[in-house]
């Protein structure tokens, strides 16, 4: 085998390599956007549960004198 024909092998192992690291490194950014989104979302539906906890809270602490008596009375 020849110098030629060795580094020809070299080369072609190479781009394969970084051909396939290309797919990799495009899923990888795939699934990091996905999981980025699924934060977020997670993010807004955790604030918006603190939101109505607090009102929960606010509510309970308000007590049942400021409740208006039912319409029966």
């Amino acid at each position: 085998m020849s110098d030629a024909e060795a580094l020809a092998r070299r080369v072609d192992a190479l781009e394969i390599r970084l051909t396939h690291q290309d797919e990799i490194i495009e899923d990888l950014n795939r699934t990091l956007i996905d999981q980025w989104k699924q934060i977020d979302l997670l993010t807004r539906r955790l604030a918006r549960l603190g939101d109505r906890l607090e009102a929960v809270k606010d509510g309970a602490d308000a007590g049942p004198q400021r409740e208006p008596p039912p319409p029966h009375y």
